[in-house]
């Protein structure tokens, strides 16, 4: 199974990680913000991640990492 990991610090909450994912289980954080006062986004349901990288893959910031349990 793939693992989904957001560096929160990275995050400028673009959202085309949000936009592009299949499954609609990636979103932007309502209470969370970062130190360059950014709400990073996050995965909402692990579970329901695919692993297909996309959201990896458009991040202009290389915030998001997907690593195997």
């Amino acid at each position: 199974m793939k693992h989904v990991t957001f560096s929160e610090e990275r995050c400028k909450s673009c959202g085309i990680c949000v936009s592009v994912c299949p499954k609609k289980i990636i979103g932007i954080s309502h209470s969370k913000m970062n130190s360059k006062g950014f709400r990073p986004a996050e995965i909402i349901d692990q579970s329901q991640c695919v692993g297909c990288a996309f959201c990896a893959t458009v991040c202009p910031d290389a915030a998001i990492a997907i690593t195997a349990d």
